[in-house]
């Protein structure tokens, strides 16, 4: 398949495929970007900042990222937005574009290679080591943590191991280029007036 120029969020977190990305728009190039998004119905990619900062550009990018969606929309005015998105596909970046009028790159789609299937018996290793590290953090800074399902995001048990899907930094680049699962997402139509921000929303000035 031909690489396709798509809009891009860099973003200082990894992204995997079926996750849910809230943002709070307030720089003039990325309402410039949910405009044409939501003018066109077109996706945008998402990409771990590898080094710099989500404000302001001049950022160095990774090459791996997803596909993403808006789902749900808020116009605040001002150029202001808030966002409920969809991660899906998993995509590669071909070549960068110039930054004009917003972060642009010819991207093509990565799918998963051949593999082995996950068993249940790894994701609960991998959620264990996990919260060993989280309790090691929390030991050293005097932090008291929550209940492993609050810690792990796990909301009823159909879900276990749906965390790893938060992996961020070098863990989620990992994921990335392991066999991850990507899933394509619909966009409801029409504007709505209200959006559901999930608790770690990230705002992009």
């Amino acid at each position: 398949m031909e690489p396709l120029e798509l809009a891009m969020f860099p973003l200082e977190s990894a992204l995997l495929p079926d996750q849910d990305l809230p943002l709070r728009i307030f720089e003039p190039r990325y309402g410039a970007l949910v405009r044409h998004c939501l003018d066109t119905g077109d996706p945008f990619g998402v990409v771990l900042i590898s080094r710099g900062r989500e404000v302001g550009g001049g950022d160095s990018r990774c090459d791996v990222g997803v596909m993403s969606r808006i789902i749900e929309c808020d116009d605040q005015g001002a150029g202001r937005y808030a966002l409920h998105c969809r991660t899906g596909e998993r995509i590669r970046v071909h070549e960068w574009l110039p930054d004009d009028p917003y972060p642009r790159a010819r991207v093509a789609p990565w799918p998963d290679e051949p593999g082995d299937e996950v068993s249940a018996a790894q994701l609960v290793d991998v959620e264990d080591r996990a919260v060993a590290l989280f309790e090691r953090i929390a030991q050293a800074g005097g932090i008291t943590l929550p209940g492993r399902e609050v810690l792990l995001g796990l909301s009823h048990p159909d879900r276990y191991g749906r965390p790893l899907h938060s992996a961020g930094g070098a863990d989620g680049r990992r994921a990335h280029r392991g066999a991850a699962r990507g899933r394509g997402c619909g966009r409801r139509g029409g504007r709505v007036s209200a959006v559901r921000i999930a608790p770690r929303d990230r705002s992009l000035r």
